[in-house]
């Protein structure tokens, strides 16, 4: 960085942004570890460290990204794999992960039995590494590293090491997920990042951005939401439809370009605000779009997976289950930027045409 505008005018780099970690001490989520990022920018967000490094709150400038969930962030409970115990604990938050081996309903199987979405934002985190921002040296670079397993003695034994990182004065954050087979046996793998944005950013007529080949989960051409005759990329009012488990869904095969990257994400023209989302189709080639507009529970999410989430057992019947060899590794990338400028909102909302 050369010559800062803050050169010589700051005693300690946590006056611009950098990690701060703490413990919550009230309500169902007491005990739970935590690490606020703030970019210096206007944006910053909670990662929780005892839901596999998922983001809660995520805020920019007084505007919450995110949407939360009645419940909020919930101390971790690693035996809520059954049924849909998962929504127990689900706190929404910018990101949820789901799997590392099962996304969708639950189910059973000669394989065994597996709640809604697997186990992953159940487990807490390793904490390997923090680097700070260096201004004194004019490093504005910032990550924190974590290892979340998995595992059970005679396998499968799964391990995910997650880096978030960002840079002072950028506001975008970007996730590297390293996932390896660590047992001696194969091992399923399914992997959704559930990206879940409320009110302000979504509201009445935002633009909600993505580009590809489509169809709803319920497959009928006369879904009150996905259908032809319907704009289902704007944000619509707060639906009666939707009350309790109301929602529309559709399981998207995203375009990119030649090297598999794509960008999808959200703009609220009223606001003059844009959300970008990036990743690899190469690493994650389906998208999904869930549309949930419930009064007191209006939010929408894009959802880069593996799969789309139809579980182990279709997966495994439709030959498209990722199994891991042992020691096997994949590597997963996703980049979440806040767009502010004219151009950049533009050429976010130019994807929908």
């Amino acid at each position: 960085m050369k010559n800062p505008l803050w050169k010589d005018k700051i005693s300690n780099p946590q006056q611009l942004g950098g990690i701060e970690t703490s413990v919550l001490d009230n309500g169902p989520g007491k005990g739970v570890r935590i690490a606020w990022v703030n970019t210096g920018t206007g944006l910053r967000y909670k990662i929780v460290l005892d839901r596999g490094m998922d983001i809660a709150d995520a805020f920019f400038n007084a505007g919450s990204l995110a949407w939360i969930s009645h419940a909020g962030v919930v101390a971790p409970q690693p035996f809520s794999n059954k049924g849909i115990d998962w929504l127990r604990t689900f706190a929404g938050g910018l990101l949820t992960t789901c799997g590392l081996s099962h996304i969708g309903g639950p189910e059973s199987d000669e394989n065994g039995s597996r709640g809604l979405h697997g186990n992953y934002s159940n487990i807490p985190a390793e904490i390997v590494s923090i680097q700070q921002p260096d201004t004194i040296n004019g490093k504005p670079e910032m990550s924190i590293t974590g290892i979340i397993r998995e595992t059970t003695t005679f396998g499968p034994s799964i391990e995910l090491k997650r880096t978030i990182s960002g840079t002072l004065g950028q506001a975008k954050l970007k996730i590297h997920d390293e996932v390896t087979n660590r047992g001696n046996t194969s091992a399923p793998h399914m992997l959704l990042y559930h990206i879940n944005c409320g009110y302000p950013l979504i509201d009445e007529g935002t633009d909600i951005i993505w580009r590809g080949k489509w169809q709803s989960m319920d497959k009928n051409p006369e879904n009150r939401i996905f259908n032809t005759d319907n704009n289902y990329k704007k944000c619509p009012a707060p639906m009666d439809a939707h009350a309790g488990f109301g929602e529309d869904v559709a399981f998207i095969t995203p375009q990119s370009d030649q090297d598999g990257n794509c960008t999808c994400g959200f703009v609220n023209q009223n606001l003059g605000i844009g959300l970008s989302i990036k990743f690899n189709t190469n690493q994650l080639p389906w998208l999904i779009n869930w549309q949930h507009w419930g009064k007191g529970e209006y939010v929408t999410a894009l959802e880069p997976a593996t799969n789309p989430p139809i579980g182990q057992t279709k997966a495994r019947n439709e030959g498209t289950l990722i199994q891991l060899a042992p020691g096997e590794k994949r590597v997963y990338n996703l980049e979440i930027s806040v767009l502010t400028e004219e151009k950049e909102i533009n050429n976010l909302i130019k994807i929908n045409h």
